[in-house]
């Protein structure tokens, strides 16, 4: 991305972002859809600014253990605001957890799959009689059969092992089990570790891609709370579109958050973060934008493959009415 479209991108991004609320500051508990990581920048870098103090919230983040959690949770009202897979959101709010998307952040799906080459797997159709590792929380396990069905295959033909998230790699150089589910955004972590045996196959590859993490929020919360979530929106929008126009800064302010993370892998994270970002919406109608059109084929995805123990108006479970449109992805 050239200098002056990262300049251009931040400048547009600061003007759109109004300044005092009309409301007394408010604590506001975000859960996270895993640990922080390069993904996550934006949020400590807004709040290391000021800008969310400035908007009247006082931001708690709260390191999460998996998309599924992170919606549930949301979905109880035990946070009222977090950042979850939209389509484990979908699937959840047929057993009645109760949410409302505000802010995409991931235009494509992030999930993919991992093996080893030697162990003789090449395709998801391969997994057939195999084990896929990965913590019980994570969303990935809600979408499979959504994935499996897309790839010929019985969802309840591989065996889930759980593990936590950082004995993935370990898992798989030990054969304890053959495969497991990982973020495209620590994608060159797996490169790095696993080399030329590392097989990998993106989902949105593999006939599969919903939109993925977006910021949700407790449907009554919202109803209840419109500007001050409309300020926490805008500030978000703005602090995404400040990260892509100057990417260091924003890690360095996850770093200083984040003691034990190293600048250098968390940069890596962020630039693959850019590549789900961006799609035609993003790039043409506004940064976070979740499209109509998109939603009801995610819904239909949902139902088809994965099921829903009550239908629902998919036009209820988001919205995009706090967006500024002027804001966009850089093309």
């Amino acid at each position: 991305m050239s200098l002056l479209r990262r300049i251009a991108l931040f400048t547009v991004a600061a003007a759109s972002f109004a300044a005092p609320p009309a409301f007394a500051e408010q604590t506001l508990d975000f859960i996270l859809n895993w640990v922080p990581g390069g993904d996550h920048a934006p949020y400590y870098y807004a709040k290391k600014m000021g800008w969310y103090k400035e908007a009247g919230i006082d931001l708690n983040l709260e390191p999460g253990k998996g998309s599924a959690v992170a919606v549930q949770k949301v979905g109880a009202g035990a946070d009222p605001i977090g950042l979850a897979d939209m389509a484990n959101a979908l699937v959840l709010r047929g057993k009645g957890a109760d949410t409302v998307g505000v802010f995409n952040v991931y235009a494509n799906s992030p999930q993919g799959l991992y093996w080893l080459k030697s162990s003789g797997i090449k395709s998801v159709k391969d997994l057939v009689g195999k084990k896929i590792g990965n913590p019980a929380g994570d969303g990935a396990r809600t979408i499979w059969p959504a994935l499996a069905k897309a790839n010929g295959i019985d969802p309840n033909s591989v065996t889930w092992v759980n593990i936590d998230a950082n004995s993935k790699l370990a898992a798989l150089k030990a054969h304890s089990i053959d495969a497991t589910t990982s973020f495209y955004n620590i994608h060159h972590i797996f490169k790095r570790e696993l080399g030329d045996d590392m097989g990998f196959v993106a989902w949105k590859d593999a006939g599969l891609n919903p939109y993925g993490n977006t910021v949700i929020v407790n449907a009554d919360f919202l109803a209840k709370n419109k500007p001050l979530i409309a300020a926490f929106v805008k500030v978000t929008q703005k602090a995404f579109a400040a990260c892509v126009a100057t990417p260091k800064p924003c890690v360095q302010a996850l770093i200083d958050a984040n003691g034990a993370l190293q600048f250098d892998n968390e940069m890596q994270n962020w630039e693959l973060v850019e590549v789900l970002m961006s799609d035609k919406f993003s790039r043409t109608v506004a940064l976070g934008y979740l499209d109509p059109e998109r939603m009801a084929a995610d819904y239909d995805l949902v139902k088809t493959y994965v099921g829903l123990d009550v239908p629902f108006d998919v036009k209820k479970t988001y919205t995009n009415e706090f967006l500024d449109r002027s804001i966009k992805m850089t093309k």
